[in-house]
């Protein structure tokens, strides 16, 4: 007998959404791209391969299938075409034919494989995708059709899950919220209370060693910041939404959206929290530069938030820019509300985020100015994305403490490298990470914050990394003209303190908020530091007498700077300051930097010790000095417009002309921001511990005109 009971679609709710087949509606244009989608792939050919690459072409096809397999059987139930269900059926029927005979796949990196794939990941995923669309054709299926495809694939996936890579099931990762995810739902669908117990428990039952419970409690701080960043937390996200879902149907006694204070709600807020205004991540850790949030995770969040968690207005805007919705009954209500509601910016404001299970691991500051085009800076004083001792797969952290990323007019102007990588591009490298993510992309120079005798903070080991993170000085954002935020780091150096306070002044003469960037170091002993930048673009000019390197020749030997060429330098006298402007799109943007003691500023680009010619050729900055204390004072200035098509430049120059430093102690830094027109205008940043909102910073023009923005 066949006690088939719904997992993410009910029959009435099939119904609701069969309605949508023709509705002029967000959710209707969602439904009819997957009908078409489907379309195409029944047009080809039935092709169940063997083994392959990871990425190749083999791989590539086993996905579609797993996939083909879920929307035909999702879409079976919805619209009731019988060639949905056929084609389902002949996909599971293929695989249970050969899943059992088959050896493991190829790998050639450290994650075991499985009998499809080149890691058990992707064979978690083909399991957890494969089983709910299964589920869609049960009620149709006779006993012999549901034991055949049961016994010879689910069930051997299970098997291969909870004996032979225990150490992939019950990791406590972002592959681990995808091997529980499809045991649990595997669970459900097949009535098996002991495999779901397992996923969501661990093997131990401990809901500590692992289990959904133990990846709720432990990767997520309790502002919902994922430990990864932002690109794996999208990824953890879609299995984590799929089983809880699937949690509230089938077991709502567990509260399971109550769950650790709504951390699910949290943490779909926390990742939509860290976007650039234009949807793109920031690449934290390991990341790539164009996921963003059109990803099937916060897809899913959006639904699933707007649905469960009340009707924040925040996921409507977030639903206008992702263009799309989860086709499933959680989106009825925001499709409905999406037609109601007139077009709107997405913007979440300033926020704090905490780092760590506790979030007492440092966190991640972002300041958001409340004008249309949404500039952002972001600073990252986080705990290192990399805990080895948990597992060697939760290994994607970088070195990058205090890095700061700046955005405005629709780009990202101070960037992050992130990770290096094409991923399944199976001819690179077999998809995987190239060697150079560890040899720069995962170093200090590679990110802008400040490097410190030419080697990465805690040297680049990451057993020395997790030991520390930074700690929040202030974050005030409650007058929008005038925010600011500061971190610190210890000993990411031995004997070194770092403090970084960055912030964001809109001033009524400049058409784009100014970021003030203020980078103090602390040492009894003398050091190099180099401040460094990334940029794109084309550089336009100067004040600096420039120096263009004859031959090309490495930084360095180590720590990401054998991988940059050192292009060009010029040497800056005590007391003076640098600009240095650029072109990138349609805007210029200048930054004017001060060397109280001098130094030098060092252009580079990316592409030194690269025979496989594995690295982008970007460019970079690097300001130079030396001694025990030091510090950087500089102000980015977005401005300008450039049109090629009309040959129109306007304001190529920028307002700010120099930056100076009139002290800087334990108590409190000050500097001069000198305008065009002989105006000045004065900053002083408060370097005490723990500084009230209103002590915190100030800011005020040094002239007979009247101030313009409010006082602090």
């Amino acid at each position: 007998m066949n006690h088939w009971q719904p997992l993410l679609i009910s029959i009435s709710e099939a119904e609701k959404l069969r309605d949508q087949l023709d509705a002029d509606s967000l959710l209707g244009a969602a439904l009819r791209a997957q009908i078409t989608t489907l379309e195409k792939m029944l047009a080809q050919p039935l092709n169940i391969p063997g083994h392959g690459e990871a990425g190749g072409q083999e791989h590539t096809q086993h996905k579609q299938n797993y996939l083909g397999i879920n929307l035909a059987g999702r879409l079976f139930l919805i619209t009731g075409e019988t060639r949905y269900f056929d084609y389902a059926l002949a996909l599971l029927n293929g695989y249970a034919a050969v899943y059992p005979a088959l050896g493991s796949a190829t790998s050639k990196d450290s994650n075991s494989p499985g009998r499809l794939f080149h890691q058990t990941l992707n064979e978690n995923m083909f399991w957890l995708y494969a089983v709910e669309g299964y589920h869609c054709l049960m009620p149709s299926l006779d006993a012999a059709q549901r034991e055949h495809i049961e016994v010879n694939l689910f069930r051997v996936m299970a098997d291969d899950a909870l004996h032979q890579h225990t150490q992939d099931f019950d990791i406590v990762h972002n592959h681990g919220i995808w091997s529980v995810a499809a045991a649990a739902i595997s669970g459900y669908v097949l009535g098996d209370s002991s495999l779901v117990e397992k996923a969501l428990y661990g093997l131990k039952g401990d809901s500590e060693s692992g289990g959904f419970f133990a990846q709720l409690s432990q990767l997520f701080s309790p502002d919902g910041y994922y430990i990864e960043g932002p690109y794996y937390h999208r990824f953890a996200l879609r299995p984590l939404l799929l089983l809880s879902e699937a949690i509230e149907r089938r077991q709502p006694e567990l509260e399971i959206y109550r769950f650790r204070d709504q951390i699910i709600r949290k943490t779909c807020e926390a990742l939509m929290l860290t976007a650039f205004p234009d949807g793109t991540w920031p690449a934290l850790n390991d990341s790539s530069k164009t996921i963003n949030i059109r990803d099937d995770g916060a897809v899913i969040a959006a639904s699933v938030c707007y649905s469960r968690y009340g009707h924040n207005r925040q996921w409507i805007a977030a639903a206008q820019q992702q263009h799309t919705l989860w086709v499933s009954a959680s989106a009825l209500d925001l499709s409905d509300a999406l037609q109601k509601s007139p077009a709107q910016p997405l913007n979440w404001g300033s926020v704090a985020l905490r780092d760590g299970p506790e979030g007492t691991q440092g966190g991640i500051g972002i300041l958001r100015s409340d004008a249309e085009n949404q500039d952002m800076a972001l600073l990252w004083y986080g705990q290192h994305g990399s805990i080895p001792r948990l597992h060697s797969a939760l290994n994607h952290g970088h070195f990058d403490g205090l890095h700061l990323s700046l955005f405005s007019r629709g780009r990202e102007f101070l960037r992050d490298y992130g990770f290096g990588r094409w991923v399944n591009v199976e001819p690179k490298f077999g998809g995987r990470y190239i060697p150079e993510n560890n040899s720069y992309c995962k170093q200090t120079v590679a990110h802008n914050t400040v490097v410190v005798d030419g080697q990465s903070q805690n040297h680049g080991d990451s057993l020395e990394a997790e030991k520390r993170w930074g700690e929040p000085h202030f974050f005030v954002t409650k007058n929008p003209a005038e925010q600011g935020m500061s971190a610190r780091l210890k000993n990411y150096t031995p004997g070194v303190g770092q403090q970084r306070t960055v912030l964001m002044l809109s001033l009524p003469e400049l058409s784009s908020p100014l970021i003030v960037d203020v980078f103090r170091l602390n040492s009894a002993q003398p050091h190099r530091y180099d401040y460094c930048l990334h940029h794109l673009g084309q550089f336009v000019r100067t004040d600096v007498a420039l120096k263009a390197a004859s031959t090309l020749k490495p930084l360095g030997e180590d720590h990401g700077y054998q991988h940059l060429w050192d292009c060009a330098r010029a040497q800056i006298a005590a007391g003076d300051s640098a600009l240095f402007s650029w072109l990138d799109g349609d805007s210029y943007h200048t930054l004017v930097s001060a060397f109280p003691e001098g130094g030098e500023l060092i252009m580079a680009r990316t592409g030194a010790n690269d025979p496989h010619f594995n690295l982008r050729s970007e460019p970079a900055l690097l300001l130079r000095t030396h001694g025990t204390n030091a510090i950087f004072a500089s102000v980015f200035e977005t401005h300008g417009v450039f049109d090629e098509a009309t040959e129109t430049s306007l304001d190529a120059r920028g307002k700010v002309e120099r930056v100076s430093v009139v002290s800087y102690d334990d108590e409190q830094t000050e500097l001069n921001i000198f305008f065009a027109a002989s105006r000045t205008l004065n900053v002083r940043i408060s370097n005490r511990a723990a500084p009230a909102a209103q002590d915190a910073f100030s800011v005020a023009w040094q002239s007979v005109s009247p101030l313009n923005i409010p006082e602090s």
